[in-house]
C-alpha cells in the first residue's frame, strides 16, 4: 500500500509557518510523505527548506493589500496563476489532504484543492479571521480556531475550537546553553525583545534609546529582524540577533520577561511557557488590527500588559517594564490557570479524519 501524503501551505510571516513546523515531524514520524507549497521568496521557504525530507514548491501569489496600489490590479492575475500552478502540483503529488496555516500564499492552494477535490483544513490563529482565510473558508472542509472567541466569526458547520498548537521543542530548552549562547550570567533577569519575523523598527529604536536604563535592570536578548542589527552597539549584557530558529528554545529557557508584538502563535507560546509579556501590537495603520484584538484578549485574562505603538516612547517603555516586573507574579498565577488542551493531537486527528 502506498504511503499517505499531506501537503502543507502557509506563509508571508513566520507566524504562518510555526504551526506547520509543529505538525510536520509528527506526520513524518508516522510515515506520511510531506510536501509544502509556499511563495518563491517568502520566509516560509527559508524555514521549510531546513526541514529534512520535505519537498517545497513555490507558486505565484498576490499580497492582498488593504490600501490603494497599482499592484492591486495585478494581484488577481497572480492569484489565478498561482491557482493553476497549485492545481498542477496537487495533481502531480496527489496528497490525501491539505493543511493551510493562512497567509496570502494559501489562497490559490486552497482554491486548487477544491478544484482537485482534495479535502483541506484551515487553521486560524488570530482572534478574528485574516483576509486570506476569509477568502479560503468557502472552499475548505474544516476551519480550526485558536481563540474560543473566534468561533463567532466562523461558519458553524465547518468550525471547531482546538486551542493553540505549541511546538514540543520549546519545552526542551537548556538554560546553560542559553546563558552560554548569550554570554550572560545568572545574577540578573533576562528580558527578551521580539518584533516579529521582520523585526520592528520603532521598537528597535526605542529599546536602543533606553539601553542604559534597561541594562541596569535586565540582561537583554534582542531579536531585531533581518538587516536590523546595530553593530555599533557593544554593551555587556546586550546581545542582538537578526532571527533565531534552533536556539530559540534555549533563549526561552532563560527568559524571565518578554517584549513582543502580539502575533497569536508567539503569545500563546509565551503563555504556555509562563513568561510575563509586555505586548506592543501592530497598529491599525499598519495592519487590520488583529494583533490589537489578540493583545486585548490576553490583557483581559491578565496574561499580559499592552503598550500601544502610538504611545511608545523611552519614558512609557521604562514605566511599563517597571509595572511588568511588579505584576509578573500575578500574571504567572493567572497563566497557571490556563490549561493547554492537547491541541496538536486534536488537529492531527481532524486532519486524518478528513483525509481521503
Amino acid at each position: 500500500m502506498s504511503k499517505k501524503r499531506i501537503l502543507f501551505t502557509g506563509g508571508g510571516t513566520a507566524g504562518h509557518v510555526i504551526v506547520n513546523l509543529a505538525l510536520i515531524p509528527v506526520f513524518q514520524k508516522e510515515g506520511w510523505e510531506v510536501d509544502y507549497i509556499g511563495s518563491k521568496d517568502g520566509i516560509e521557504r527559508r524555514l521549510i527548506e531546513q526541514v529534512p525530507n520535505v519537498d517545497y514548491y513555490p507558486v505565484s501569489t498576490g499580497k492582498l493589500r488593504r490600501y490603494m496600489s497599482m499592484e492591486n490590479f495585478k494581484d488577481p492575475f497572480k492569484v489565478m496563476k498561482g491557482t493553476v500552478q497549485a492545481w498542477r502540483i496537487i495533481g502531480k503529488r496527489k496528497p490525501n489532504v491539505i493543511f493551510s496555516k493562512g497567509g496570502f500564499v494559501s489562497v490559490p492552494v486552497v482554491l486548487a484543492s477544491k478544484l482537485r477535490r482534495v479535502p483541506s483544513v484551515i487553521h486560524e490563529s488570530d482572534y478574528t479571521p485574516g483576509l486570506a482565510n476569509k477568502l479560503s473558508i468557502p472552499f475548505t472542509n474544516k476551519v480550526l480556531a485558536t481563540f474560543s472567541e473566534t468561533m463567532q466569526y466562523l461558519p458553524e458547520n465547518k468550525a471547531e475550537y482546538v486551542g493553540a498548537v505549541i511546538r514540543d521543542e520549546l519545552f526542551q530548552g537548556d538554560k546553560t546553553r542559553g546563558i552560554t549562547l548569550c554570554g550572560f550570567t545568572k545574577d540578573k533577569p533576562v528580558l527578551l525583545i521580539m518584533g516579529g519575523s521582520a523585526g520592528a523598527e520603532r521598537i528597535n529604536h526605542v529599546v536602543r534609546e533606553s539601553l542604559d536604563f534597561l541594562l541596569a535592570e535586565f540582561q537583554i536578548v534582542h531579536i531585531c529582524g533581518q538587516g536590523k542589527v546595530d553593530s555599533t552597539i557593544d554593551k555587556r549584557g546586550y546581545i542582538q540577533f537578526e532571527y533565531v530558529n534552533e536556539e530559540l528554545k534555549d533563549i526561552f529557557a532563560i527568559t524571565d520577561f518578554v517584549i513582543s508584538r502580539a502575533g497569536a502563535n508567539a503569545i500563546f507560546e509565551f503563555l504556555a511557557l509562563r513568561i510575563p509579556m509586555l505586548l506592543i501590537p501592530l497598529s491599525r495603520a499598519a495592519s487590520r488590527g488583529d494583533q490589537i484584538v489578540n493583545a486585548e484578549s490576553f490583557q483581559e485574562k491578565r496574561y499580559a500588559r499592552i503598550l500601544e505603538e502610538e504611545n511608545l516612547t523611552q519614558g512609557t517603555l521604562e514605566q511599563e517594564l517597571i509595572q511588568l516586573k511588579e505584576y509578573a507574579p500575578l500574571m504567572k498565577e493567572h497563566m497557571s490557570e490556563y490549561k493547554s488542551e492537547k491541541s496538536r493531537d486534536r488537529v492531527i486527528e481532524i486532519i486524518k479524519d478528513i483525509s481521503k
